[in-house]
């Protein structure tokens, strides 16, 4: 297993391929083998000429379990994928986040815009402005002893998600709680590199893409035909979108 350390949190994390480099950041109770790896973007990425690299954000996966609210700003988490580049020696990269790596996404190209050629936010909409991340119900669903136990429709899912992905749950709910920042509209509007956004149109967690992407300059929009939040992740429509907008990088 490939991993550094951003101080005191170590960081598991892949690399594969060759190619112009794309930074890969996972939602909230995945990893980097869920998000990326099962639902073949490794795969297809590295196919495309990609040099392919994801991190595990600290709280999940392999990295280092945090169990204080405030270990998970999105500041500090969007600091971990800076410190990635860092160790890697790249002085910039295409980055795409789903959902929560959506967010830290965000935060990364508004901190350091030389360091990120372009911007792919995948189901994550208005919610980067007017919302704070999944609502508490999914940290109380993290610590309810077990899924029978849990009744808040949205915190089922995330719990039953969590499980399947062995998940550390008391760092989880650690994480909801954290890393509930937004940013303003003037802030958004100040992303300088391209920007993708890619939303299912049966999402419910994103909040509104079209808003979201009025805010952004020459952002483009793709919906992915009858995806709710979590089966949009691995869609056909969702990668060949990607593919064309990396593509038209210069």
């Amino acid at each position: 297993m490939l991993s550094f350390k951003n101080g005191p949190v170590e960081l598991a994390y892949l690399d594969k391929g060759e190619g112009e480099p794309i930074m890969l950041v996972h939602g909230f109770a995945s990893s980097k083998e869920a998000n990326w790896v099962d639902p073949r973007w490794v795969h297809t990425l590295t196919h495309a000429g990609r040099r392919v690299i994801a991190l595990d954000n600290r709280g999940h996966g392999a990295s280092t379990k945090l169990y204080d609210p405030a270990a998970y700003h999105s500041a500090a988490m969007a600091d971990d994928v800076r410190a990635l580049l860092d160790h890697l020696g790249l002085g910039r990269a295409d980055v795409m986040g789903y959902s929560m790596g959506a967010r830290v996404t965000a935060f990364l190209a508004l901190a350091h815009p030389e360091r990120v050629r372009s911007v792919i936010l995948g189901g994550l909409g208005y919610h980067l402005i007017d919302g704070v991340g999944l609502p508490d119900a999914v940290a109380e669903a993290m610590e309810a002893p077990s899924l029978a136990d849990v009744t808040d429709p949205q915190g089922r899912t995330f719990r039953a998600f969590a499980d399947r992905t062995k998940s550390d749950l008391r760092a989880l709910a650690a994480c909801i709680r954290g890393s509930r920042q937004t940013l303003t509209e003037t802030e958004v509007s100040r992303i300088e590199p391209p920007v993708l956004i890619a939303i299912g149109t049966k999402d419910d967690v994103a909040g509104p893409p079209q808003k979201l992407a009025e805010v952004i300059p020459g952002s483009v929009l793709v919906d992915i035909p009858d995806r709710d939040h979590m089966l949009a992740v691995g869609d056909r429509v969702y990668k060949a979108a990607v593919l064309e907008f990396l593509k038209d990088r210069p």
